[in-house]
């Protein structure tokens, strides 16, 4: 019998747990591990964010679910790895600390015949000072309740707003390498939609705050867009949609330190300046998370497994090159770990070969672009793919027989810009690969044909019907395997 330990219980996790148990059916164990009792549909959070959703709509507990489908849940951290077993164990394993109440601080070890880091990203508030909602003087929504939480202060904010008062928004990154555009994105078009739903958006400043070098990078270096038969760039497609919402936006940004009230930040020409605020969501920056690792005498191998940042490294070519000459193959394709091949990574966790996005440096040495997103379908692809995989190997394949490299897929994404039945809005958009090829697509370094977005009623509709249909997919209910990824 193989035991197939997973880390982490986000979109990438689940999928890998439940489809390898899936297919491995009772002969074999599926253990995993995960600090958090719930799941999470994090894209929905936005609309939690400003109180279109209840948070109870976008999680659920985990432990009912795996225990129907047989999986050994334990909510607890991962703190290291040991690849070849200890003095006292001769198998690999992973050291958890519970995180459960009953079991709190509480440590264990867990054998594994295959590990898959699944963790997800450290929400990285610490990178600069006064950021998050915890000890800092900004909102998030990268997590339920702090979406939740930010959905009140919008409240209050829009109360002060009708009794006559005028506000300044600022939403975008709280870091200069910070990713996930995305949810920011989102975030800013339903704060703009809930203000005038409140008859209050005459009052209200808003602004977009990016370490992009320009609109519509996104951390995939912009994209071109077919549109109603004729191709534009996303920096056209983002300002079109910004103006016509009268959002103010300020790029090429390194926030420095969060005050009280007011953003320091840093422009890539070098220039310090500042933005006072009244109501602030920033996205922080990720990092890997924070794992150890250790051989069989119990010495540090942490830098042979992880790349600096805390990501895992895999099957990807981590050589130090120019930007210019950065190819889509240097992009992992079976996300394996490179020295344990009983060891992958997926999602967030895997440490990407380099930028998408140019890196981009200020004159006083600060690097100022975002980061490759990992999230949503992409993650969702790669964890099927590895699960695919440990089954085949489990019954006997020598190499992993499933790939799933970003460069050879392609994503969908629906970004909404306001919530509501007959009034909302989203953007529709298509782009394959999502790592650009040069090489097969020269002009643009992606398939135009299958690169395309819309933005309209109909886009919110489809972005509700994949917020429940997602939902029903991770509760594994009655055909959930049939549902895409």
């Amino acid at each position: 019998m193989a035991r197939v330990v997973v880390l982490g219980a986000g979109v990438s996790g689940h999928t890998v747990a439940t489809f390898t148990k899936k297919w491995l059916g009772k002969g074999h164990e599926v253990v995993v591990i995960s600090p958090n009792s719930k799941w999470n549909w994090i894209p929905s959070n936005i609309w939690v964010g400003v109180g279109k959703m209840p948070m109870e709509e976008v999680v659920f507990e985990l432990a009912p679910v795996y225990q129907k489908a047989e999986i050994d849940f334990r909510q607890a951290k991962a703190v290291a790895i040991s690849p070849d077993g200890d003095s006292e164990i001769d198998k690999p394993f992973v050291t958890i600390e519970y995180t459960e109440s009953s079991k709190e601080g509480k440590s264990e070890k867990v054998t594994y015949d295959y590990l898959v880091n699944a963790t997800g990203p450290k929400l990285n508030f610490g990178a600069t000072e006064g950021l998050g909602p915890d000890s800092g003087h900004s909102l998030s929504v990268c997590t339920a309740p702090h979406a939740k939480h930010a959905s009140e202060v919008l409240d209050e904010t829009i109360k002060e707003m009708k009794e006559g008062k005028e506000k300044t928004f600022v939403i975008g990154v709280g870091h200069g390498m910070a990713t996930c555009q995305g949810a920011a994105f989102e975030y800013i078009f339903n704060v703009e939609h809930v203000l005038k739903e409140n008859g209050v958006r005459d009052k209200a400043r808003l602004i977009w705050l990016s370490n992009e070098y320009e609109l519509g990078d996104f951390g995939m270096g912009g994209l071109h867009i077919k549109k109603g038969g004729y191709i534009t760039n996303s920096k056209v497609f983002t300002e079109s949609i910004m103006a016509e919402r009268d959002i103010f936006w300020i790029t090429k940004a390194h926030p420095t330190k969060i005050e009280a009230g007011k953003i320091h930040y840093e422009t890539l020409e070098g220039e310090m300046k500042e933005q006072e605020f009244d109501f602030s969501m920033l996205i922080p920056p990720f990092a890997g998370a924070g794992m150890k690792a250790y051989n069989k005498a119990g010495e540090d191998i942490t830098d042979t497994i992880f790349a600096p940042n805390g990501f895992m490294k895999v099957d990807a070519d981590y050589t130090p090159k120019p930007y210019e000459e950065w190819q889509a193959e240097d992009w992992p394709r079976t996300l394996q770990n490179p020295t344990y091949k009983n060891m992958f990574a997926v999602g967030i966790a895997f440490a990407p070969p380099h930028p998408i996005s140019k890196p981009m440096k200020s004159p006083n040495g600060t690097m100022i672009f975002p980061t490759p997103p990992r999230t949503g379908m992409p993650s969702g692809i790669m964890g099927k793919a590895i699960a695919g995989s440990i089954v085949d190997m489990i019954r006997g394949a020598k190499e992993p027989t499933h790939t799933a490299s970003m460069a050879e897929m392609g994503a969908a994404c629906v970004a909404s810009t306001g919530a509501g039945v007959l009034s909302g809005s989203a953007a529709g958009m298509t782009v394959y690969p999502v790592v650009p090829n040069f090489k097969k697509y020269p002009e643009f370094g992606r398939d135009p044909d299958l690169t395309f977005g819309e933005i309209g009623l109909a886009g919110h509709w489809i972005k509700y019907v994949l917020h429940k249909m997602f939902i029903y997919k991770a509760k594994l209910k009655p055909g959930w395997s049939l549902i895409p990824e």
